[in-house]
This record gives C-alpha cells, sequence and structure tokens, in this order.
C-alpha cells in the first residue's frame, strides 16, 4: 500500500481520534462525516502517510498525517476521469469538453482539487468559480512545444483550468513549464527546487 500511494490520492479511513489534540473543531467535523483527505506531497514517518483536510470553507485545508493501517479505500486521480457530476458547473462542463482530447492524448491523466474530491466522495466542494485541476502522468518528457500546444486546448474552455505534470521525480505546472526556457519548480516530498529539466534526477541530486 505505502508504494501505491501518491499526490492526489483519496482515502478513506481516517478518525478523529488520529487527530492532535489541538485540530480545529471543523477538521473533527469534516473526518466525522465520513470525508476522505487526500495524499499531501510531504514526508511522514514509518506506517505513516502525510495527508490533508478539506474544510467548507476555501481556507480550510489543515496538514496532519493518517496510519497507513487505517486506509479502507483508496482513490487515484486517473479512476476519476470518466466520473460524472449532475451540476451545471463551468468546471463540470469544461471537464466534459475535455474528456475526449484527454483521452486521446497517449498519456494518463486523472482529475484532482475540488472536482475530484466531489467526483470520488459526493460531497460538495466545487461552485461556480472553481477552477478545474487535472494531472497528467509524464514518465517521459513532455516537450515545452507539445505543452504550449496542451495549454492552447486546455484554454478552449470558459473555465481556468491547472494542470499538474507528474515527473518520476516530482510534479510542474504544465503553465509554467509551457511558458518558460529557464527553471521552472519542481516539487517532490522532501523540497521544492528550480530545474531545467523535471525528468532529469541528476539535477534535483545536484
Amino acid at each position: 500500500m505505502v508504494n501505491m500511494l501518491l499526490a492526489h490520492d483519496l482515502l478513506w479511513g481516517m478518525t478523529p481520534e488520529q487527530l492532535p489534540a489541538d485540530a480545529p473543531a471543523w477538521v473533527v467535523e469534516s473526518l466525522r462525516a465520513g470525508q476522505p483527505v487526500v495524499v499531501r506531497r510531504a514526508l511522514s514517518v514509518a506506517g505513516q502517510v502525510a495527508v490533508g483536510v478539506r474544510g467548507r470553507l476555501r481556507e480550510q485545508r489543515y496538514a496532519t498525517s493518517m496510519a497507513i493501517a487505517s486506509i479502507s479505500r483508496r482513490v487515484s486521480p486517473e479512476e476519476l476521469c470518466h466520473a460524472d457530476i449532475d451540476r451545471e458547473l463551468p468546471a463540470v462542463r469544461a471537464l466534459t469538453q475535455l474528456r475526449p482530447m484527454l483521452d486521446k492524448c497517449g498519456w494518463v491523466w486523472g482529475v484532482s482539487g475540488s472536482a475530484g474530491f466531489e467526483l470520488a466522495s459526493g460531497f460538495t466542494a466545487l461552485h461556480e468559480g472553481s477552477d478545474l485541476d487535472l494531472i497528467l502522468r509524464t514518465p517521459q518528457p513532455l516537450s515545452r512545444a507539445e505543452s504550449r500546444a496542451l495549454v492552447a486546448t486546455l484554454d478552449t474552455v470558459t473555465c481556468v483550468v491547472d494542470m499538474q505534470l507528474q515527473t518520476p521525480f516530482g510534479a510542474v505546472a504544465l503553465r509554467e513549464w509551457a511558458g518558460s526556457s529557464h527553471r521552472v519548480l519542481l516539487k517532490n516530498a522532501s523540497q521544492a527546487c528550480l530545474v531545467l529539466d523535471p525528468w532529469n534526477p541528476q539535477e534535483q541530486a545536484a
């Protein structure tokens, strides 16, 4: 299970009893309601996984850790590609519009953020102004030219779409990679660093 867990995965099974004593009341309420937690890109001790708890308000995000042994269910972003929400919202319409292109792009993709949370759990997380957050699994390099073409496609929908490229060594924002010829910010569990090539392990080791 440990090796399978990736950032943005949604996990069920965490209880209020696993929270620190000083956790805010809204965090306790979220877990009591049966909400999943989301895997964070951070280091954790053996037997634990770094997770985040969502609240009803955008600013309500709580970082903590969950016992791996407590996990009862896991849903990855790519499992949500063809899930649907019966709500007339810009992010939902954008997902419907982009789905055929993403299915044909040759890469594994998934839905994260508020859309992924609501698709997986049924708990309301999206609103009229919500962005659509997507991930693209890119074990092999995606050129800047390919990235610019992808950004152009994402910009054809009325909702703001943010996509993360998930390389073997961390995550980089698609728009940053597509729009710059300089170093970009690569985030992984241990650090965030500026690199010229997010697919080059030697850069992270430097």
